[in-house]
């Protein structure tokens, strides 16, 4: 056997096999948003006098309901992000989608905490760019 036949992938993207490189780091990404985005809901469900909220900022709704959204849209990123290991384009593909609901909702959560929601903005913008280039460049 020649040295060129060890380095050939078995099984597609669709059928399963590990994912690496980007598709991997997105992963990674996804479960650490996530995660942030569960004690953030957590945080506002338990405490709401943690939170000083400006007056007049655009975008005022009542904290425990943001309490609610965050917890389960972290959720949502857990899942979808421990599904990208798996490699199926489906899996992509909702990541893409549930980064993108969590990028707004932070956005949205701005006036509450300014930096967690600036480093989680910037997260799922790295998530997405990572899902979004392809598996040809894993």
């Amino acid at each position: 056997m020649t040295a060129t036949g060890m380095h050939h992938r078995h099984g597609s993207a669709s059928s399963g096999a590990w994912v690496s490189g980007w598709t991997g780091f997105a992963g990674v990404m996804m479960i650490f948003g996530g995660l942030m985005a569960i004690f953030q809901g957590i945080a506002a469900i338990a405490e709401d006098d943690v939170f000083v909220v400006t007056r007049n900022y655009a975008y005022n709704f009542n904290l425990t309901s943001w309490g609610w959204i965050h917890l389960v849209l972290g959720v949502l990123v857990v899942l979808a992000g421990a599904a990208l290991f798996r490699g199926a384009l489906w899996a992509r593909i909702i990541g893409i989608t549930v980064a993108g609901l969590s990028m707004i909702a932070n956005f949205m959560w701005l006036p509450y905490q300014p930096v967690w929601a600036i480093v989680l903005i910037a997260v799922d913008a790295f998530v997405i760019w990572a899902l979004c280039i392809g598996t040809g460049r894993d």
